[in-house]
């Protein structure tokens, strides 16, 4: 049920962290991978690397926040493997961590472009294919963010609401052509993303006694939530945000 053989993917901000390791599941099984995120340097160590695994991958640079580039994305992905099957959105940006008060309005624009406004963009460009075959599968990486308050992460966590509105309203919307599109709501997980969180010992001791694990996630264990969503196993899941915070959330 999780085989992806021969399913094209394209993941979004996936030469590091949870979208690397998302990128690796889904070659692993089968699927063949568009490896994406702004610098082609860094797309081309990861497809070397994967290549060396035996994974089939190829590298297509691009800046979610920009529609050029998107549109460049889909047409590059199209025209060498002929179709999207699965889409995960999982390229974010967080360039400020403290009070909503304290952003700037230029901030707050390079939050909601990116992790909102290029995750629509690159949807309305996908989902119309995949309605054409009858099947697809989108997947946002969200956030707890988008489900709990923050002192630190305000606009950050309304950027991550959003894409939790927007994945029902695809679900809605694309459907009746069978279409699917979820969410995922990683707890604290040790990505570079992060870092600034898992590296404050305070934080993270807090974090770690809230949690009924007693520990904060890796980005492997978001990539099993993740093939689970792009793969048969889920075929009856769709407008869903799924938590995967060690429990955090519940307490």
């Amino acid at each position: 049920m999780f085989d992806l053989k021969d399913k094209v993917a394209i993941i979004t901000g996936s030469t590091r962290g949870i979208g690397k390791a998302i990128a690796r599941s889904y070659a692993q099984m089968g699927a063949k991978v568009v490896v994406s995120s702004r610098k082609a340097d860094a797309c081309e160590a990861v497809i070397e690397e994967f290549r060396s695994e035996g994974l089939e991958a190829i590298a297509i640079p691009c800046h979610v926040g920009r529609k050029d580039q998107l549109i460049r994305l889909v047409d590059e992905t199209v025209s060498k493997w002929g179709r999207i099957d699965i889409l995960v959105c999982n390229a974010a940006t967080n360039p400020v961590y403290g009070p909503m008060h304290q952003i700037s309005d230029e901030a707050f624009d390079t939050v909601i472009n990116t992790n909102v406004r290029g995750v629509f963009q690159l949807c309305n460009l996908v989902c119309p294919g995949m309605a054409d075959r009858g099947e697809g599968a989108v997947i946002v990486v969200s956030s707890i963010a988008a489900i709990r308050g923050d002192a630190v992460l305000g606009v950050y966590g309304i950027s991550k609401v959003a894409e939790t509105a927007l994945v029902r309203n695809l679900a809605v919307e694309w459907g009746p052509q069978g279409v699917r599109a979820n969410a995922i709501a990683p707890g604290l997980i040790k990505t570079d993303f992060a870092r600034a969180l898992w590296e404050d010992p305070a934080r993270l001791g807090r974090v770690e006694q809230s949690t009924p694990l007693r520990r904060i996630g890796q980005p492997e264990e978001i990539a099993g939530v993740s093939l689970f969503l792009a793969s048969k196993a889920s075929s009856f899941v769709t407008g869903q945000t799924i938590v995967a915070d060690g429990g955090m959330t519940i307490c």
